[in-house]
């Protein structure tokens, strides 16, 4: 079948030359776009769409395609075009992820009518050929590093199945050894079984936590994180940028050789998967005795001193892992959320999704989220809620652990009366850092660490150099957190470095590290690696390999399901000494004079997703433009945030994504954030901080005292209003006014 067969892709072109520079004439016209982009649009969008209508390739993968593009042309859909066409989608630090479509009715078609469903497909869409053009890239990569076997799973993303198994088809074409997930599961067992079962690297069809039209996929190297920005930057230029769907070839699943596809699962296989005539590995067992290994107390369940403990899938991979890790641990008192098809894997997420064009995205580090969890929980249960100890929840991919917990009646003034509130995970982990210090006697503080992000707060590096641990500090993601660790055991981290910066010649942070503290001498433990957006794990000792755990480590990514039964057991603890995570957080954290209490507040913009397509592009730098020049006011002191003045300011940038945002004399993408510093000892600070894939940014506020049990309930008060506070004003002075209100 010719590429050209049935559609006139002269005529089409034409017109769609012409609707495509209508529009973009008058988006610059209206300055919802700048000059360079609509230049960039308008060459970008032309070149790549007729690329794609005259590639003959593109019949055999995707055979419908070309009549979505031909639909969407004579109903002249010029911007949703020009959004799918412009660029080539965005390869990030843990992989590529994007818009399936931007419109619900396609989300819906993709589900009922499957990956050959005719929508707008473009380079810059999440789709079957971009994903099957990407894989090839990575598979040619594998292969010259000596590459041959891969873990590949999916979450409950719409045809998440679909797309791993085309995946999966085409990494056995190249000769692989593939291991398929044969349901959704959690990100966390995906880096489990790569270094479980020796593979060389790993794949997760997922989005994370976004809303229901992304996907995407993470990838991860031979011991579970992520790869190395060395390594990245060498597959993406080397192989991704070139590949092409020349490069696509498929070995159907039916037709694998011998000992070529094995699942992966649990110790059955299940009633309506196909198997055809496969192995299949247990690696559910596996990853929960793995787990089991480190928790620090005899949690099984007495007579009449259960943990009432619910829980919250959000509709994702962890409706199955959770509940069954907390009863293998001990944990048989769990009530899991079903109503609303919470429980249910169902990639349109229907709980958060009521209005469309005020898509919602299952974060259980949202409070939105976690008051549609409670009210859920409520309606479900309703004789269970005045017990209930925590409320857990995890994301779509099970990487993230969010926590609900009941606030003591004197305090519930400061959450609107509730009676219940979502713990940051600021909070959650300082209190693990400081449980598992108390706890697990094997810990040799002056060989120890903890690692966090740079906008995580300092309260947990506080409470450990106050046991006389050392303390990193990386950028944004698990990826840095893991390349840290990984410098410690190696004995080669920058023991002088100050607030990221490599060199003051060319003017960029270094590539993954902000900040070392008390690092000096042999510190080869890491008992805990954090992250403000619900991340955690805890890596250990030096591995023995290079595709290995660490000793005494956990997977090297964040691990939602692994983070729950942590928080259980903590929780256990404070219920068998009559209180509660609340309160220990409040005793043990915020009361003790060598830490002191911390508010942490942080807020997404906008609040949901991204400023869409190439307006959003423009909108995002118009106000990282905005954000550069008070950087400039900061520096002639003529800056404030609600009475407090700035004493010093700074922009972080690492040019990890300069080939997204081209450095020009008037503009360089501070890929890790401006922050306003309002008190020498940094303690204080103001951050801003932009995706580098996405069209969003992030506001960071940490507020700092000290506090006793007399006024430590109006230090939450005011410093609570006063972060609160600062996120408006910011937003004003940059023009970034919040789309909604949020519950704090």
């Amino acid at each position: 079948m010719s590429s050209n067969a049935g559609l006139d892709i002269i005529g089409l072109m034409d017109a769609a030359e012409k609707g495509i520079n209508s529009y973009l004439n008058e988006a610059l016209n209206s300055s919802k776009i700048t000059e360079a982009q609509y230049k960039d649009a308008q060459k970008n969008s032309i070149k790549h769409l007729a690329a794609w209508l005259n590639d003959a390739n593109i019949d055999h993968l995707s055979p419908s395609l070309k009549n979505g593009l031909a639909s969407a042309i004579n109903a002249g859909k010029w911007e949703e075009l020009v959004n799918a066409f412009r660029k080539k989608m965005s390869f990030g630090t843990g992989g590529i992820r994007g818009l399936m479509a931007d419109d619900r009715e396609s989300i819906v078609r993709l589900k009922e009518e499957g990956l050959d469903v005719p929508i707008i497909k473009g380079p810059n869409t999440l789709n079957d050929v971009v994903l099957l053009v990407t894989s090839a890239g990575v598979a040619k990569f594998g292969l010259n590093k000596g590459f041959n076997k891969i873990v590949i799973g999916y979450d409950s993303r719409t045809r998440g199945v679909d797309f791993a198994r085309r995946i999966s088809e085409l990494f056995l074409h190249f000769g692989y050894t593939v291991y398929l997930f044969d349901e959704p599961c959690p990100y966390p067992e995906v880096t489990y079984a790569i270094p479980f079962l020796k593979a060389d690297m790993g794949i997760l069809l997922s989005a994370s936590h976004n809303d229901y039209r992304y996907n995407g996929y993470k990838l991860s190297c031979g011991n579970g994180s992520q790869f190395d920005p060395k390594e990245r930057t060498e597959m993406y230029n080397d192989y991704i940028l070139h590949a092409t769907t020349e490069d696509v070839q498929l070995c159907k699943l039916e037709d694998a050789p011998a000992g070529k596809l094995v699942f992966l699962g649990g110790a059955e296989k299940i009633a309506d998967v196909d198997y055809f005539g496969c192995k299949i590995i247990d690696i559910h067992k596996e990853h929960c005795d793995h787990i089991k290994s480190f928790l620090l107390r005899d949690n099984r369940q007495q007579a009449g001193d259960s943990l009432n403990i619910g829980f919250c899938a959000f509709h994702g991979a962890g409706r199955k892992a959770v509940p069954r890790l907390l009863n293998e641990t001990g944990f048989d008192h769990v009530n899991m959320i079903t109503q609303n098809g919470l429980g249910e894997l169902n990639g349109l997420f229907p709980s958060f999704n009521s209005n469309p064009g005020e898509e919602q995205q299952p974060d259980p580090g949202d409070p939105r989220a976690a008051k549609i969890a409670v009210e859920t929980f409520q309606q479900e249960f309703p004789d269970e809620w005045q017990k209930l100890d925590i409320l857990l929840g995890t994301d779509p991919d099970a990487d993230r652990c969010g926590t609900v917990v009941k606030v003591p009646e004197n305090q519930r003034f400061l959450y609107n009366n509730r009676d219940y509130m979502l713990m940051p995970a600021d909070d959650m982990w300082a209190l693990l850092v400081w449980f598992r210090l108390k706890f697990d006697k094997s810990i040799k503080p002056e060989e120890s660490f903890i690692v966090l992000s740079h906008t995580t707060s300092d309260s947990m590096a506080k409470v450990a150099t106050r046991f006389g641990l050392g303390v990193i500090k990386t950028w944004v993601g698990f990826a840095a957190l893991s390349a840290g660790v990984r410098d410690a055991w190696d004995g080669c981290l920058t023991q002088d470095l100050v607030e990221g910066k490599q060199s003051e010649k060319d003017d960029l942070c270094h590539p993954y590290l902000y900040q070392t503290e008390k690092m000096a001498g042999k510190r080869v433990y890491n008992l805990a690696a954090m992250e403000q957006s619900n991340g955690f794990s805890i890596l250990g000792l030096p591995p023995a390999d290079d595709f290995s755990l660490g000793e005494k480590g956990h997977v090297r990514d964040k691990d939602g399901t692994f983070a729950s039964i942590l928080i259980a057991e903590v929780a256990k603890y404070a219920k068998e000494n009559n209180t509660t995570i609340y309160e220990l957080i409040d005793n043990e954290i915020y009361l003790d004079p060598e830490v002191g209490y911390f508010v942490n507040y942080y807020e997404p913009d906008p609040l949901d997703g991204e400023y869409p397509g190439i307006e959003g592009d423009r909108l995002k730098i118009a106000i990282l433009k905005k954000a550069i020049d008070l950087n400039v006011r900061a520096n002639r002191k003529e800056l404030s945030f609600q009475g407090r003045a700035v004493k010093s300011s700074v922009i972080y940038r690492t040019g990890k994504y300069d080939h997204v945002y081209p450095p020009t004399e008037d503009f360089k993408f501070p890929d890790e954030g401006i922050r306003f510093y309002f008190d020498d000892a940094k303690m204080n600070h103001l951050t801003i901080r932009p995706s580098g894939t996405t069209n969003s940014l992030r506001f960071h506020v940490q507020l700092h005292s000290f506090a006793n049990e007399g006024n430590l309930i109006d230090k939450k008060k005011e410093l609570r209003a006063s972060a609160r506070a600062m996120v408006d004003e910011v937003r004003e002075l940059i023009n970034a006014p919040r789309s909604s209100e949020i519950e704090y």
